[in-house]
């Protein structure tokens, strides 16, 4: 037979051993919409995806990269590349009638049951692959950003390729995901009384308007597609004390790494002024890791998109979209070739992300076709690198 004809016959297999495995994947994407945990608190979550994975005759560590809630399963099957799919399975609050119930409304349900799926069906063609299969559980995609800390910890040095995918709107392989810096300042003054001796305080409060102020000016002049964008903390006690701490915390985002250092320095220009004008004092932080900016793997996106492209997915956002938002893949994709790819749910007219009407598209039969997508793509994409290692050097 022709290479051509053996490509075609092992993927018509891995396809269809997808199929007869498809409930079991379904099962996870609903066992986890229906025990939604909040990041860093995944401890349900991480136990079953656990034990689904040495089910499937992984090596499993957890806790793993000194995270309670991530680990990293991997499967051996000779000497070769190691390709990670990356999970997620954190859900949000304020969701239900009373808006006090966690939630899988970004689809992290989702994103651990079709990168499960995928390492488990390649786990079938052991016989047939040179490398490792290694799925790992990052925590906290929506707040603190688990794989920021995973990659500082060189828990992806040895990775030698990454997929991921998510649900969206849209079907989007040229995502533009922003670097991002999470800044607090805090400012102390002196409290005195409000009305009878206003002279001898020091207005925290002030400070942390002038603050917005000289960012909202500063927006002018910001780079395009950078974003700043805050909410007061603190504002004070009571009315009738002028308030001697304050605080506010900021996103600022911008379109790579460098640009973002030189704008997340005038947004700190900015507090700084605030201080001298009131005389307050002033002290930063981060109180989230930074996000870095996502880079693409060129191989891997041809690669993926064309296994998309074979299951009927078309409709591609172009490249020249606006930015979507900051995620932590990004931090990454800076240490190893990586790929993420957002797919529509299917819904007429389109639901996005963190909207309430997402939760139906994220689990039972609204989420099927999606999901049996997504684990055929990122399962064939990853084959054919496992075959020729020589695809990631490819342009």
């Amino acid at each position: 037979m022709k290479k051509e004809e053996i490509m075609t016959e092992l993927k018509q297999q891995l396809f269809e051993m997808e199929r007869q495995m498809g409930k079991e994947f379904e099962e996870v994407r609903d066992w986890l919409f229906e025990h939604p945990e909040l990041g860093l608190q995944e401890t349900l979550s991480a136990s079953y995806l656990c034990e689904a994975m040495r089910g499937y005759g992984f090596e499993v560590q957890c806790p793993y990269g000194g995270m309670a809630t991530a680990f990293r399963a991997e499967l051996v099957c000779g000497k070769g590349p190691k390709i990670a799919f990356l999970a997620e399975y954190d859900a949000l609050p304020g969701y239900g009638p009373n808006h006090d119930q966690n939630a899988h409304a970004c689809g992290h349900n989702w994103i651990a049951a079709s990168t499960l799926g995928a390492a488990a069906v390649l786990s079938r063609f052991k016989a047939q692959i040179q490398g490792t299969i290694v799925l790992i559980g990052t925590p906290a995609e929506e707040t603190v950003g688990g794989k920021c800390d995973l990659v500082n910890r060189g828990c992806f040095d040895d990775i030698d390729a990454v997929f991921q995918m998510h649900l969206g709107a849209e079907n989007n392989i040229h995502v533009v995901s922003l670097a991002m810096d999470s800044l607090q300042f805090d400012f102390t003054g002196k409290a005195a009384h409000a009305a009878a001796y206003p002279h001898l305080g020091i207005n925290a409060l002030d400070a942390v308007q002038l603050t917005f102020a000289g960012i909202n000016a500063l927006r002018q002049h910001m780079p395009p597609q950078s974003r700043v964008h805050g909410i007061v903390t603190n504002g004070g006690a009571a009315a009738n004390i002028v308030p001697e701490a304050a605080s506010c915390q900021f996103y600022i985002r911008a379109r790579t790494r460098k640009v973002l250092q030189a704008l997340t320095e005038r947004v700190i220009h900015c507090a700084e002024g605030a201080a001298l004008m009131t005389g307050a004092r002033m002290s930063y932080h981060a109180f989230e890791n930074s996000f870095d900016d996502l880079v693409y793997s060129e191989p891997l996106r041809h690669l993926l998109k064309q296994s998309l492209q074979e299951q009927g997915v078309t409709g591609f956002v172009p490249e020249s979209a606006e930015a979507s938002g900051s995620t932590d893949i990004g931090n990454v994709s800076h240490v190893c070739p990586t790929v993420y790819c957002e797919i529509e749910t299917g819904a007429q007219p389109p639901v996005t992300a963190h909207d309430e009407a997402f939760l139906d598209y994220v689990h039972g039969t609204n989420a099927d076709a999606s999901l049996h997508i997504a684990i055929r793509a990122m399962a064939w994409s990853a084959m054919q690198v496992f075959l020729d290692p020589g695809l990631l050097q490819t342009q």
